[in-house]
């Protein structure tokens, strides 16, 4: 009797390691729940980081520079002075244009020879008049002086004209010169960073010449989105953005615009977002993709995205795997509701795929549904 038991806790023995031996030998299979919970619609995007402007800082005038401020890589705030040419010529010149404007101001202010002549004019005129009415005088010698008055009032008032046009001349002159002086000092126009720098002091440049190359701080993040995903998009909408130099973090964004027409080569919509990231992260040229939540709607069953393949699920179910095919609804970035094939507390396989086949005995490790 007692060997009979020593037997046959001998083989419950050897049949629990057998048991625990191709437990333990079935390959692990990364599983999640199916939840229930909001299931979000979004469409899919790539994004490009823009610089807001980029401009070829030029220098209205000519001249020689002599002063730069400009390095490459430098940030500059708008109205901070970037270089200066050399005004030395044309500082000369204002100063000669000066002196005979003041010159003729002073010939002005000295009188007028036309002014003395029509008042001795005027005088003879008076004394024609009395003596032609005493009729000690011929009235045809009258006339010709009235005449004559006519004539150098006429000259007095041109005179007057083109000396009020000549100092206008100096003036308008002056006011030229003075804005040439002010345009050989050349400014930022906006808070940037120094790109390129094409002059350098010594160097001397013709009008309109490129002395730089301006990038603004200011960042624009276009998002591209494919015609049959545009009509869906609003202002406002929230979406989420993934910037290949930085993983796999997602940054919050919001819709902020929205282009009305296609880029023609692409025939996909550009709309521009707002996203919440440090500013300096953005750097123009960086590239993404981002999803953009157009729904939402509470679902029965949600699995993580990486878990489906095709319109297809694997299943884990008392150790043994299922192929399930299933019905899609909303579909995110990381998520995808299923309207029919899984349920609530149900386990599916989310890593290495290819691994399993249906009938597979696995050990499922379980995982936060992410």
């Amino acid at each position: 009797m007692k060997a009979a038991t020593k037997v046959i806790i001998a083989v419950a023995a050897v049949g629990a390691g057998i048991a625990g031996y191709l437990h333990f030998s079935r390959p692990v299979a990364l599983v999640a729940t199916v939840t229930a919970g909001t299931a979000y619609k979004a469409v899919p995007g790539s994004v490009t980081v823009q610089a807001e402007y980029v401009m070829e800082l030029k220098s209205e005038v000519g001249g020689r520079v002599i002063r730069s401020e400009l390095d490459p890589g430098k940030r500059v705030r708008a109205g901070e002075v970037l270089a200066q040419l050399d005004t030395g010529d044309l500082e000369l010149e204002i100063e000669g244009i000066r002196d005979k404007y003041e010159a003729e101001k002073r010939r002005i202010a000295v009188g007028s020879a036309i002014l003395l002549q029509l008042q001795s004019e005027r005088e003879t005129l008076e004394n024609y008049e009395r003596l032609t009415k005493s009729g000690n005088y011929p009235e045809a010698e009258l006339i010709k002086q009235r005449r004559l008055v006519q004539r150098t009032e006429q000259n007095l008032e041109l005179e007057k004209v083109a000396n009020q046009q000549l100092l206008d001349n100096f003036e308008n002159t002056l006011k030229v010169k003075q804005r040439q002086l002010e345009k050989m000092t050349i400014f930022a126009p906006f808070d940037g960073v120094v790109s390129t720098v094409l002059a350098r002091p010594g160097d001397l440049i013709n009008p309109n010449w490129p002395i730089a190359t301006l990038i603004s701080t200011s960042r624009t993040v276009e998002a591209k989105i494919s015609e049959e995903n545009f009509a869906d998009l609003r202002i406002g909408q929230k979406a989420s953005v993934r910037f290949l130099p930085y993983g796999v973090n997602l940054f919050d964004a919001t819709i902020v615009k929205i282009l009305p027409t296609s880029d023609p080569s692409t025939q996909r919509y550009i709309v521009h977002l707002d996203v919440k990231i440090e500013p300096e992260k953005l750097v123009p040229g960086i590239t993404g993709e981002v999803t953009i939540v157009v729904g939402e709607r509470e679902a029965e069953a949600n699995v993580p995205r990486r878990a489906l393949f095709g319109t297809n699920l694997l299943v884990v179910k008392d150790g043994v795997v299922e192929l399930r095919e299933v019905e899609i609804g909303f579909t995110s970035l990381t998520t995808v509701e299923v309207r029919k094939g899984v349920a609530t507390g149900e386990e599916v396989i989310i890593d290495e795929i290819d691994r399993f086949r249906a009938g597979d005995r696995v050990r499922a490790r379980r995982v936060t549904n992410d």
